[in-house]
Parts: structure tokens; sequence; C-alpha cells
């Protein structure tokens, strides 16, 4: 299987240079693993911070420097009214664990089978439900204070199995799959993580306490009240969710392992505002990064914020089109799998998602730089002179 694996990474291999600020922020977009993620910790739920946030559960992602790191579970406010939360997951591909987005839309679909708790026990959602146009909580699995959000109801929800497996299929995985209900609720109208789960995971994935080979599977930091803030309304991981294990040595990160020998490029002293190339491997839209984007800082807070509310547009519509072509290139596997292709069949078809993602990914890079360059152009452009009003003739 190592074998396959890593004939299938040289085969398929594409060196992008992704133009991003600061640390990547994976919002839920996956990449290619060789062994799956630790169990998911136990910890308590932070009190939800008003009305109309919901829950959405902590789950491990990966960096191909630093391997899997912890995602605090969080509440997030709804895009709109209407729309739950589908978690995403981590599932086994056939040769590689990958990660499955998450999204919001008006049905919960299928998210591994994978017990996250808080109402997310495997199938659907019971933590709560809209009601003439606002969220109610179902109390029983959520932690809400009663005296503020009056729109509550308990239902008691029973766990069918109280496993913290993290991952769907291979060994050991949660042996759960989509029924035909489930793939219609993913093709049904949705968008795909909000601008504050993108920063949620960006604050992630540069605390190095996050990381599972620091943290041995039991985070600091299990889940806060509002995404992107890890300093109020924390709340700590009570106990590891099974025996942490590390990576086997050697083992492939992404689509090819770091010689053991290679420094890691130092990040310390590096500009906030400087465009930092950053060499990725991609085969399927599955693995594409999303862009960080930095936070505008004109000295004027009218500028400022016209200028985010275009860059939180931007991650949207491009966050969307990760989500369409994962769905293709997912459909296509599945296809290929049910008529049983071998790896020569599979070949032109892994070809074609790599020139797919790597051909979107030339295509958001060059949206974000020309982003970037008209409002730093804008905020240099000379003001036009002023000049007195010219006189009526009389």
């Amino acid at each position: 299987m190592r074998t396959t694996v890593a004939i299938r990474s040289l085969l398929f291999s594409f060196v992008l240079l992704v133009l991003s600020h600061g640390a990547f922020a994976q919002i839920g977009v996956g990449i290619s693993v060789n062994f799956g993620p630790p169990a998911l910790p136990v910890y308590e739920q932070p009190i939800c911070p008003d009305d109309g946030y919901l829950w959405t559960p902590g789950y491990w992602a990966y960096d191909d420097d630093d391997g899997y790191y912890w995602v605090p579970g969080t509440w997030v406010e709804a895009p709109q009214v209407g729309f739950l939360w589908t978690p995403g997951y981590w599932g086994w591909g056939g040769s590689a664990f990958l990660f499955h987005e998450g999204y919001w839309g008006p049905e919960v679909g299928f998210y591994g089978g994978i017990n996250y708790g808080f109402g997310y026990g495997g199938v659907g959602y019971e933590g709560g439900r809209w009601d003439g146009g606002h969220f109610s909580y179902n109390t029983y699995v959520n932690h809400v204070n009663t005296t503020i959000i009056h729109n509550t109801y308990s239902t008691r929800v029973t766990n069918v199995s109280e496993t913290h497996v993290s991952y769907n299929g291979g060994t050991g995985g949660v042996e759960a799959r989509p029924t035909s209900q489930q793939d219609s609720y993913a093709n049904q109208h949705h968008v795909g993580p909000v601008a504050a789960q993108t920063q949620h995971v960006q604050a992630a994935r540069s605390n190095p306490e996050l990381r599972a080979s620091a943290n041995q599977g039991k985070p600091p930091i299990a889940a806060t009240a509002k995404p992107g803030d890890f300093k109020t309304g924390v709340v700590a991981t009570r106990q590891a969710g099974g025996e942490y294990k590390a990576p086997p040595a050697n083992a492939a990160r992404g689509s090819a392992a770091r010689p053991a020998n290679e420094a890691r490029p130092s990040t310390e002293s590096r500009p906030e505002n400087t465009t930092v190339a950053r060499p990725n491997t991609t085969n399927h839209a599955s693995e594409l990064q999303p862009h960080t984007f930095t936070p505008p800082n004109t000295g004027n807070a009218a500028t400022d914020k016209k200028y985010q509310q275009q860059q939180d547009n931007l991650a949207s519509k491009q966050a969307q089109d990760h989500q369409k072509l994962q769905q293709q290139q997912e459909k296509e596997h599945q296809q290929a799998t049910k008529k049983n292709y071998n790896d020569a069949q599979k070949q032109p078809m892994e070809q074609r998602h790599a020139q797919q993602s790597q051909q979107l990914e030339q295509k958001h890079a060059s949206q974000q730089k020309q982003m970037e360059q008209r409002q730093a152009q804008r905020q240099t452009a000379p003001k036009p002179e002023s000049r007195p009003p010219s006189g009526k003739p009389h």
C-alpha cells in the first residue's frame, strides 16, 4: 500500500506557487494523508455567545510542515436564516485519507458517520432547528444561557456510539456510507465556510500547542465561544479520545515527505505584508488551500471595512469554487470505484484532476493578487488637486 501511494504521488504531483499572506488557513479544506488523524478529544461545549450562533464541532486538520493540528469547536453565526452546518470529515479514499470540506445548507448532509457530539451524533443534527426565522436550541445537548436566549427546547438525544474515532473507512475507521438522501443534500444550494471560520482555522494552525505532535491528542484549547478568539470563553480538553499514536517514520505528508535533514524555513521574522510564494503539491480539489488575506490597515475605518468586505466576498466565492470542483472529482472517484477501475484506468482521471486543481489554484492566486494590487493602488493614488471654482461670465 505504501508503495502504491508513493508511486501515485510521484506520477501526479504538481508543484504550485501559492500566493498567501502569513500562515495558511485550512478552512476545513483537506489534503491527502497516508495515515489517519488522532481520536477526537473529550471536552465540554462553551456557552453560546448570542442568538443566531450555531455550533461547529472541532476536528483535526492537517499541515504539510506540522502534521495534524486541532481546530477547536466554536460557535459561528449562520450565513443566512435556514442554513445548518454539515461538518467536514476525514475519509479513506483507497490510497490515502482525504478531507471532505464542510458546508452550510438547508439540510445536514453526510459527515462520515463521525460522532462529533453536541447534536452531531453521526447522522443529521439534533442540536436545534430553525423556527419562524429564529434558531431554537436543544438545551439537552447545547450549553445555552436561557435567561438571555429564550428560543429553546429540550429533547433527549441518545448517542448510539460513544466512539471517538475521527475518520471514516480504512483500518479502524467508522463504517458508514452516505444514503441517496444525504447525497441529494450535498447537491442542494449551499455555501462553504464563512470568513470567520477561515480565520479560526488560521489561528489554530499558527498555534504550536494545537499540533498533535505537541499535545499528544489532548489539545489545551478544545473549544471557543467565538471563532478566532483563543483567550475568552475558552474550554480545555478534559481528556484525549484515545491512545495517541505518533505518525509512522518517514510518513508522507500531503503528496511527498519532507527529507529528515531538510531545515524548515523560519517564519518568525517574516513581514506580515510580504507576499510569500509557498510551494504546494496539489492533486485534487480537496487539497486546495484557501488564501489568507492581509487585513486592510489604511488608517481609514470606512475604507478598511470596504476592503475587508471585498476580501471576504472573494474568499467566499473561492471556497464555493473549491467545493464545486471537489464534489465533481469525488463523484468521478465513486464511479471509478463502482466500476472497479485498475491503476491504469485511474491514471487519466487522476491526471485530469491534478490539472483541474492546478488551474483553479492559479486562477485564485491571480484573483487575490489583482485585488491586492487594486487596493494598494487606491491607497497610494495621488488626490486630485483642488481648483478654485471658475467664475460664471456676466
